[in-house]
């Protein structure tokens, strides 16, 4: 059940509420630019706050610039495979060739989509190479090392807001993915600091006696999709915060990496 509030949105639960809040007031980000000073004066602007047990959601392509994780593809020389397969569906060979080097492996080929596992150990469309809300020639790159970008902003905003190392919010740094089986894209966590990314319900028993066995939520991907709940994809609005969220069973913090399905269990390799 949705009801709208000023500022976001409220998801009501059984027993709680949870609050999301979009951020406004975020500029255009470009290589070098300070985004924790940017992330912090946009919260700050806003009057929303940060509350210890928050969760900041930030889009990657931020991130990605703030970096520098931008291609210019005047620059790039396409290799023979990315010319053939451009020309074959209709691409630019250029950011074709881009995310064949952004690939460690390439899962499929079908069609003019190519699915790919990136350096991080990701699998995604296009090895998460992203031409949207970029110059026109040029493409921007996932972070490289997403769940540090995650604990970097966490780390500024904890010394701007003033919360101590226990109980600083956690941010999340997300991407859209596909899903197999399904249509559509969602958000989900790439880059996890100051949470447990999953809740492993595993050995508790239900309200029938049953004792559970495979159920393990990745609740950092479902905080990341109900943000965007509030961002929207045409909104330039590459932040919001989920508030009111509480682990109902005890973890410690992980990272994005924890999300990531191990290569014996991936039924697809």
């Amino acid at each position: 059940m949705f009801a709208a509030v000023s500022g976001g949105h409220r998801v009501k639960a059984a027993g709680g509420e949870v609050r999301i809040i979009g951020i406004d007031g975020i500029p255009e980000v470009a290589a070098g630019d300070d985004l924790p000073a940017l992330l912090g004066e946009a919260i700050a602007e806003s009057g929303a706050g940060l509350q210890a047990g928050d969760i900041v959601v930030v889009t990657h392509k931020i991130v990605s610039k703030a970096e520098g994780r931008i291609v210019d593809l005047t620059t790039v020389e396409p290799s023979l495979l990315a010319t053939q397969w451009a020309n074959r569906w209709g691409k630019d060979p250029r950011k074709i060739e881009v995310v064949l080097r952004e690939s460690r492996r390439i899962v499929r080929m079908h069609n003019g989509l190519i699915i790919a596992e990136t350096a991080h150990g990701l699998v995604c469309a296009n090895a998460g190479v992203d031409a949207s809300n970029a110059a026109p020639d040029a493409v921007v790159l996932l972070p490289e090392d997403p769940d540090g970008s995650a604990a970097k902003l966490r780390e500024a905003l904890r010394r701007r807001f003033g919360f101590g190392e226990s109980d600083a919010p956690a941010v999340i740094v997300s991407d859209s993915f596909g899903r197999p089986w399904r249509h559509g894209i969602v958000n989900v966590a790439i880059g996890v600091s100051g949470m447990a990314p999953l809740v492993d319900y595993r050995g508790q028993t239900d309200a029938a006696g049953y004792e559970l066995s495979a159920s393990i939520l990745a609740v950092a991907d479902e905080a990341a999709s109900a943000a965007e709940l509030v961002m929207h994809k045409l909104a330039g609005r590459p932040v919001a915060i989920v508030r009111g969220y509480l682990s109902p069973l005890a973890g410690s913090s992980g990272t994005g990496k924890d999300l990531i399905m191990e290569a014996e269990r991936d039924l697809f390799r």
